[in-house]
């Protein structure tokens, strides 16, 4: 059995007692302070688990002016899959970071973070992206998983094994700048923009060089899909709240943006537990839009 969504703390812990082809991922991170969380994962992981940075594993290490036009990241060789603060790397850089840490096509692989699966929600993302099917994302992560009494370490990041992973169909749906633009106005798309309301209105913008958001787009702050326990909402409770926001638009064709393409997988996902699936991902996000000149701007509570 492949979990492809979510994985319960039990569930986990029943891979490994079997010995099941596996591996876990830490992606936990900190925009404002970048290398907090590989600090973080040398404090206390889940034994075994490998650390996913953002920056370095993530994200091709190409980024766009921030605010006051400090570059964010360095350019790599190959082009980058998506543009923004977080350019997707092209699918080989991707498959050759996966074989260096001995991820391989058999294996189950589940994410977790420190972060209501703000950063693990990308690798999840990522491997769907590859045509990897069986990852699923810690519900509750690493706070779950000590709750439940689940063995954490210190120890450095286990040695591994080149593999040979192989990259698959794509899974999900990418879609980049040039596309949006041309469907602004469209009804066969809609845009759901997953940062919180203060920066969607453009009352504040701690990151880009422009504040507000993509005209037409709702606001869905990706936090909403967790309860007070920190694991996401049951499905049905999910399918309301989308439903309700969605005010009769089809599920199909929505475009799921933030600002660099992370955050907004945790409503891409939330949206496929709830049976909504099929939504795209616009990667680049508010930091490649408001980094493209002559498109569109809004502030405000309205789409």
């Amino acid at each position: 059995m492949a979990y492809t969504t979510l994985i319960s703390v039990n569930e986990l812990m029943a891979l490994r007692d079997a010995k099941a082809p596996l591996m876990v991922f830490d992606c936990s991170f900190d925009l404002m302070q970048p290398d907090a969380g590989e600090r973080l994962y040398r404090e206390a992981h889940i034994p075994g688990a490998v650390y996913a940075n953002l920056d370095t594993a993530l994200s091709a290490k190409h980024g766009m002016p921030g605010k006051g036009g400090v570059v964010i990241a360095q350019k790599e060789a190959g082009a980058p899959a998506s543009g923004g603060r977080h350019p997707l790397p092209s699918r080989e850089t991707f498959a050759a970071w996966l074989s260096s840490v001995g991820f391989s096509n058999e294996m189950q692989a589940v994410v977790y973070d420190r972060n209501g699966a703000n950063y693990c929600g990308r690798l999840w993302w990522m491997l769907k992206w590859m045509g990897h099917d069986a990852v699923a994302v810690l519900d509750g992560g690493l706070h779950a998983w000590q709750a439940a009494g689940g063995e954490v370490g210190s120890a450095e990041e286990p040695a591994h094994f080149r593999s040979n992973f192989v990259t698959g169909t794509p899974l999900v749906a990418l879609v980049g700048t040039r596309a949006v633009a041309d469907r602004l106005e469209d009804p066969a798309q809609t845009l759901i923009d997953a940062r919180a309301a203060p920066r969607y209105r453009g009352e504040v913008e701690p990151l880009d060089p422009i504040a507000g958001h993509i005209p037409g787009a709702l606001n869905r702050p990706f936090a909403e899909n967790l309860g007070p326990d920190g694991r996401f909402k049951p499905a049905a409770q999910l399918r309301a709240e989308f439903e309700a926001l969605l005010g009769g638009r089809d599920p199909a064709t929505v475009v799921h943006q933030c600002g660099s393409g992370v955050s907004a997988v945790p409503n891409l996902l939330a949206m496929q537990i709830a049976g909504l699936g099929g939504t795209a991902l616009y990667a680049g996000s508010w930091s490649e839009w408001s980094n493209t000149p002559g498109l569109p701007t809004r502030q405000g509570a309205q789409p």
